[in-house]
This record gives C-alpha cells, sequence and structure tokens, in this order.
C-alpha cells in the first residue's frame, strides 16, 4: 500500500512538472501571437494593392508576357510546402503535409510531374524520413520570417518558372500554407501562384462581380511596368503566405499547450482521488490490524 501511494505522489509530481511548463509555453505563444497577427495585417493591404494593379495592367492590355501566359500543357508542377521549425502545435504540419501531398496525388493524376520546395523543418524532416527529394529547402526562420526570405524564395521558383521543362523547369507554381483564421481556427490553402490567373473584364462584368479599375497610362509601356510589377507581386504573395504560416503556427502552439495544460489538470485531480482513496484504505486497514490485535490480547 505505501509503495501506490509512492507512485501516486510521483505521478502527481510529474504531472504538476508538466503542467507548469505546458503553462509557459502556453504564455509565451500568446505573447508572439499578437506580433505575428500586427505583421499579418501590416502586409495584408500591400499584397492586395500590388495584386490589383497587376490584374488591372494584365486585364487592360494585351501583353503575352511568360508569367501570365498560360502554357498549352503543363507537364511539371512545383508545389512550395510552408511549415514550422518546432512542433508542439497539434495537427498544424500534419494537415499541411497531407494538404500539400493530396494536391500532389492531384496533378499525379492529371499527367503533371511534381516538384516540392520547402519552407520549415517539420516538411524537410518529413521528407527525409521517406526519402522523398525536393529541389530547394528552407530552414530557420519559420517563426519570424523575413523580407530576404521571401525574395530568396520567389527568385528560385521564377528562375525555375523561366526554365525550359526539359532543362528542369516547371509550368506551373503551387503555394500549400496554414491560412490564419482565428485562434481557434488555421486553415490549410492552396493557391496558384503561377501563372497569374487573369479574369477577363468582360466575362467577369457579365456575372455581376468585375471590380472597377481605374484607367492607367503606362510610362514607359505597359510590358516594362508588368516587368517591374510581377516579381514585386510574386514576393509579396509569398512573403503574406509566410506570415499567415507564422501566426497560425503561434495560434495552433497555445490552443495546443492550453489542452495540454488542461489535461495536466486533469490527471492531477484523477490522481490526487486514487491518492487519496490508497490512503484511506491504508488507515482502514491499519485500524483493523489494531482491533483484531487488541481482541486477540483481551481474549
Amino acid at each position: 500500500m505505501g509503495a501506490q501511494l509512492r507512485e501516486y505522489k510521483q505521478k502527481i509530481s510529474s504531472a504538476q512538472s508538466t503542467k507548469k511548463i505546458t503553462k509557459a509555453m502556453e504564455l509565451i505563444a500568446a505573447s508572439r501571437i499578437q506580433k505575428a497577427m500586427a505583421r499579418v495585417r501590416a502586409s495584408s493591404p500591400f499584397s492586395r494593392a500590388v495584386t490589383r494593379a497587376v490584374s488591372a495592367v494584365a486585364t487592360h492590355t494585351d501583353i503575352d508576357h511568360p508569367l501570365t501566359r498560360e502554357p498549352e500543357t503543363v507537364t511539371r508542377s512545383a508545389i512550395l510546402l510552408l511549415s514550422s521549425d518546432r512542433g508542439l502545435a497539434g495537427s498544424f504540419n500534419s494537415q499541411v503535409i497531407r494538404e500539400a501531398l493530396e494536391l500532389a496525388e492531384l496533378l499525379r493524376e492529371e499527367g503533371k510531374e511534381v516538384v516540392f520546395y520547402l519552407f520549415g523543418r517539420k516538411a524537410v524532416g518529413y521528407f527525409q524520413f521517406r526519402r522523398m527529394v525536393a529541389a530547394e529547402e528552407w530552414i530557420g526562420e519559420a517563426d519570424t520570417p523575413t523580407f530576404q526570405t521571401a525574395v530568396q524564395i520567389s527568385d528560385a521558383l521564377v528562375a525555375a518558372y523561366e526554365t525550359d521543362e526539359a532543362e528542369g523547369g516547371v509550368n506551373e507554381i503551387h503555394v500549400v500554407y496554414n491560412r490564419f483564421v482565428s485562434m481557434i481556427t488555421q486553415t490549410p490553402e492552396s493557391i496558384r501562384l503561377l501563372p497569374l490567373e487573369v479574369v477577363d473584364a468582360e466575362s467577369a462584368g457579365s456575372s455581376g462581380q468585375a471590380e472597377l479599375y481605374p484607367l492607367y497610362e503606362f510610362e514607359p509601356d505597359a510590358t516594362e511596368v508588368l516587368d517591374g510589377l510581377l516579381p514585386v507581386y510574386i514576393q509579396s504573395r509569398i512573403f503574406n503566405a509566410l506570415l499567415q504560416s507564422a501566426a497560425a503556427k503561434q495560434a495552433a502552439t497555445q490552443a495546443a499547450m492550453k489542452s495540454a495544460s488542461d489535461n495536466a489538470d486533469k490527471l492531477i485531480t484523477d490522481y490526487t482521488r486514487l491518492r487519496n482513496n490508497a490512503r484511506q484504505a491504508e488507515i482502514t486497514q491499519q485500524i483493523a490490524e489494531i482491533v483484531g490485535g487488541a481482541d486477540a490480547l483481551a481474549s
């Protein structure tokens, strides 16, 4: 009985130590998520403005630009997978990796070869463990991504897109990441980054969903304007996706650590009740032995 009491005391102490760690990590994630959300809010207007400008230029001109031209046949597709460098975030990494693999399977069913570009240690570790090859990898900045990293990623993707497929290039680029919806919800999302999808103004107007673009005058001409806008567009979209993924990761960590703290509280309550029952049983047994001994002496 004494050994059972010691076992329960050790389990209670272990659960209390675990709770201290998870509670501290929950508070750290809560403090970081505010900064991550502020960075997302700061970058989103610029990303939307650049996207709107590129769409306006491409819609109201007849430019045949390589980044907006739809290829006749798509044989190779690139997928940029954004994960985190650390775990302890619930299903954050597993759901985005599953989304990327499902997209890759869908593309393969369409007869396309898939090339992966990985961001984050979790995605890199997953591919290495399963001996899957990736074209390029970036690690170390998943919690606080910088614009320089977004530029590096966009340069690598654009270079692959502009390279002929016979020499290892790709025909289209997809981005898969966790989009921050709320503190509770982080949704895996996949977007086609290139070629840029341009909606024809007349067809959009017939559906009643056309956006009224301002009339632009291009100086020196629309081609050079589009050449300057498209790299900025790609960099801003990738940077915004990185920030969305970082904010979603902090929210997922906070939720996971709160759940772990609640589970530790439940374990402490359950083991405390079991310890009290064991101690009561031990006291009852001791009293029974004393009464039994006293009866034996009296008789």
